[in-house]
């Protein structure tokens, strides 16, 4: 048999497998990033596909409740339609932290039945801002409506007078930071500390 020469076999070293180990946590904490940014403007744009929607089922609901007005050429819809405290849930308990969880499973017993009996302009009013309420949470809690009018004449009764511009709003909160950026319009929000995304649909009856 001839000489052999023996062979040393050397292993990986600690520093090799700490910078292993170094570029590996980098590239992991970089998908988290990315996942977490993704995370928000996913749900942003859930909140922004259902609220035109509800937008868009606000002002049906006002063509629908409609009729001729007594002064002046044109339509309008019941006062109760133009009332802060007609959507959003107003002036029900919620014990939960989820609207729709509290409110939209079942019927209160303080909201009429349009569905079932016949119902006046203010009970419609009343049935229908509970409804559109409801669509309006069910992607996203925080999701708020409201309802403005350019009251084209103050000296009759109606709180939107016909030919006058309707403001359909539907407003959320956003998370800002350094890696999400929004350019915040007055509009959306006329408070320096508000931080709210909203859709917006302007209509005429």
């Amino acid at each position: 048999m001839g000489n052999q020469t023996p062979h040393h076999q050397q292993g990986v070293g600690m520093i090799e497998i700490l910078v292993t180990l170094f570029v590996l946590a980098i590239g992991l904490l970089g998908v988290a990033s990315l996942q977490f940014v993704g995370s928000f403007q996913n749900r942003d744009a859930i909140s922004r596909t259902q609220a035109e929607f509800v937008a868009e089922q606000v002002a049906e609901s006002l063509r629908s409740a409609a009729r001729p007005a007594i002064a002046g050429d044109g339509m309008v819809a019941h006062n109760d339609y133009f009332k802060n405290t007609t959507y959003n849930f107003n002036g029900l308990s919620c014990e939960g932290s989820d609207p729709y969880l509290c409110h939209c499973l079942e019927r209160p017993a303080s909201i009429p039945d349009c569905e079932g009996a016949q119902c006046s302009e203010s009970q419609m009013a009343r049935y229908e801002g509970w409804a559109l309420s409801c669509a309006a949470v069910q992607t996203n809690p925080s999701t708020r409506i409201s309802l403005g009018c350019q009251d084209s004449n103050s000296a009759d009764t109606d709180a939107c007078s016909a030919g006058s511009r309707i403001q359909i709003t539907l407003t959320w909160p956003v998370a800002v930071s350094a890696n999400r950026s929004y350019n915040l319009i007055a509009r959306c929000n006329p408070l320096d500390s508000n931080t709210n995304e909203c859709v917006f649909k302007d209509i005429t009856l």
